[in-house]
């Protein structure tokens, strides 16, 4: 059996750069003291109001890890969270004011990124459904592997 180098497995590819791409944005998130999810959260939140359970659903986060996110912006006065008025099991969590302001400013910093995107030889639409494709792929393949086990 021939060895392969590991520069040769698609997986590490997109494992590295993921990786790289965090650490970019965490440069770029630095003057704000926001992490990548944190950061992730608040795009969602400045399309409208989601309950938590949807953005979870969204950000493909637990509610273990999504709740203290959420506390956090809060704290800083980014997010609003308020029971639901007709259930009051929900929470609804929103951008407010301040948060959409540094929304904002977040979107104008992160545009440096985006060369690095585009070169890749593909638009970026091309880009995004390729990468779609191989996440679809991969969670259907990870749902049938659990299903057989």
């Amino acid at each position: 059996m021939t060895a392969v180098a590991l520069d040769d497995f698609v997986c590490f590819a997109m494992y590295t750069a993921s990786h790289a791409t965090t650490q970019a944005y965490r440069e770029v998130l630095k003057p704000w003291s926001l992490t990548y999810p944190q950061y992730l959260a608040m795009v969602v939140l400045a399309t409208g109001e989601r309950t938590v359970r949807s953005l979870g659903e969204e950000l493909h986060l637990d509610s273990g890890t999504l709740s203290p996110l959420l506390r956090r912006l809060e704290a800083r006065g980014l997010v609003d969270r308020r029971r639901d008025d007709i259930d009051e099991r929900l929470v609804r969590v929103s951008l407010t004011e301040e948060g959409r302001s540094v929304y904002a400013d977040l979107v104008a910093a992160a545009g440096c990124l985006v060369p690095a995107f585009l070169d890749s030889g593909r638009s970026v639409p091309e880009l995004l459904a390729q990468l779609n494709a191989i996440t679809a792929n991969m969670r259907a393949l990870a749902g049938e592997l659990r299903a057989a086990s």
